[in-house]
């Protein structure tokens, strides 16, 4: 997308319509772009330039070839490759670019595994925090020592390659619909002659651009670890809890939780929840997430008609298309596990699950020394089994007479509340041991082999399964249990 400067009244965006607005977690620098006129044409000049770039559908690894003649200058500038159209991004993007061609250079961030860097306004406030992609943990770039593989391999989370967790911080705000949980504006972005780490030598080593996430920096009194649960609000636990199922999110800690405290709200539960660092969720395939907020009492409390309202208004169809459209380079598996975990969330919202109940669904079990299939994992095993077996059968899918070939049963293990999905050997043939007993040797249930058709097939047999396990549970009163015992 282009700028266009106008000259009575500054810069504004060429129009183009919107898709949807997002509230920002923080505000715009306006003092930063209160610039005179001459500065600020040479600032956009030199250093914002809105393109956009192509993403090739079969290469889904970002590259980092060669770019074309017009990098021989050696102004640094920042291009949009995902945002375009989100006003907070625009604003956030003419912030950090006014920024560079004043001089600020990008400022190491110590914290962390993996290449990060604040980048500041002239008064010294922190705009935007970077994360170049071939600065993640194990890339090659890696400032703090945690290098050793190529980009496109499994890195810190084998779901999730080296390289690719910049889409997902983007794909988290392209899905917070409306600014839901709140997830701070995120764009996927390219730095010309920007100055970032390489770990190559030689003094014409560092490459004339680099791909990163670019993410708004957000004020904030604490992160969730410092602070005990009960200052949270019930809302805000729940918004975000929502949002980690729908993801998959592998790591939601507590130190990705930013903490605002309102004015004097300390011990009040008037604090604020921002969530960031969204680059380990949409794994490839279904994974063992975690949960911080999995054991918080605000995750046993039922949710309000406004959240039941939210779940019921999301359409996995339609957020695989949005991926599709605005993120190519992301992987199908990776979509299909997003829908998925958001046709869960729905049925077990209308079935009236809390988000503790979800989470220990979709959490792994330990016992004796082995990890075992979660509830989840079991209910996608059993239906690809059942595909597998019956693809002969052109009536399988809509027909209704196997329904008691596998039953579906949730149960306790006697030293946790985690429930557990066996099934009966059918009289004649088929899966013959409980799936939930099978130890996962660090695999996961993927699902990018499936062509199209068997993917509509997949899910009919899968929504089915889950729908009996809901009944099952609900027949059982073990939401009310836990409810009941929990609060």
């Amino acid at each position: 997308m282009a700028v266009a400067v106008d000259q009575a009244h500054g810069f504004k965006s060429l129009a183009r319509p919107l898709r949807c607005k997002r509230k920002s977690s923080s505000k715009v620098d306006y003092e930063m772009l209160d610039i005179s006129q001459s500065e600020l044409t040479q600032s956009l000049e030199h250093a914002f330039n809105f393109t956009y770039i192509h993403k090739s559908f079969s290469t889904p690894c970002l590259s980092h070839s060669s770019r074309p003649e017009d990098d021989s200058a050696t102004n640094p500038r920042i291009e949009i490759i995902v945002g375009h159209d989100a006003p907070q991004i625009h604003a956030m993007v003419v912030e950090v670019a006014v920024a560079m061609a004043s001089g600020i250079k990008p400022e190491p961030v110590s914290s962390g595994l993996g290449g990060a860097y604040f980048l500041r306004a002239k008064n010294g406030d922190k705009i935007a925090v970077a994360k170049p992609v071939d600065e993640e943990p194990l890339a090659f770039n890696n400032p703090k020592g945690y290098t050793g593989r190529m980009m496109g391999q499994p890195g810190m989370k084998s779901s999730i390659r080296i390289g690719e967790t910049g889409l997902r911080e983007s794909a988290a705000y392209l899905l917070d619909h409306g600014g839901f949980a709140g997830v701070p504006p995120t764009a996927l972005v390219e730095f010309f002659h920007v100055q970032f780490n390489s770990n190559s030598s030689g003094s014409n080593s560092s490459p004339p651009y680099k791909t990163a996430s670019l993410q708004r920096f957000v004020d904030h009194d604490s992160d969730a670890g410092d602070i005990g649960p009960s200052t949270f609000s019930v809302t805000d636990v729940h918004r975000i809890g929502i949002l980690d199922i729908r993801l998959m999110n592998l790591d939601r800690h507590a130190g990705n939780i930013l903490v605002r405290q309102q004015n004097d709200s300390y011990g009040r539960g008037d604090a604020e929840l921002v969530p960031i660092d969204h680059g380990y969720c949409l794994p490839e395939s279904l994974d063992d997430p975690y949960f911080e907020w999995l054991h918080w009492p605000q995750a046993s409390i039922p949710f309000s008609e406004t959240e039941v309202d939210y779940v019921s208004r999301l359409d996995p169809y339609k957020d695989a298309e949005l991926l599709r459209t605005e993120l190519p380079s992301i992987r199908e598996s990776s979509i299909r596990v997003l829908m998925i975990c958001t046709i869960f969330l729905k049925q077990a919202t209308a079935y009236g699950l809390c988000l503790a109940d979800m989470g220990e669904m979709m959490t792994r079990e330990f016992n004796g020394g082995e990890e075992n299939w979660s509830a989840l994992e079991n209910l996608c095993m059993i239906a690809k089994a059942r595909l597998n077996n019956r693809l002969s059968d052109d009536n399988v899918i809509n027909s209704d007479h196997d329904e008691d070939d596998i039953d579906i049963m949730l149960h306790y293990n006697q030293d946790s509340d985690a429930p557990r999905v066996f099934h009966d050997p059918p009289a004649k043939g088929g899966l013959m041991s409980p799936v939930a007993n099978y130890n996962l040797d660090g695999a996961g249930i993927s699902f990018g082999d499936m062509d199209n058709d068997e993917w509509e097939s997949f899910l009919i047999i899968f929504e089915k399964l889950l729908s009996k396990a809901f009944e099952e549970r609900t027949s059982m009163g073990l939401s009310n249990q836990r409810f009941g015992s929990s609060c």
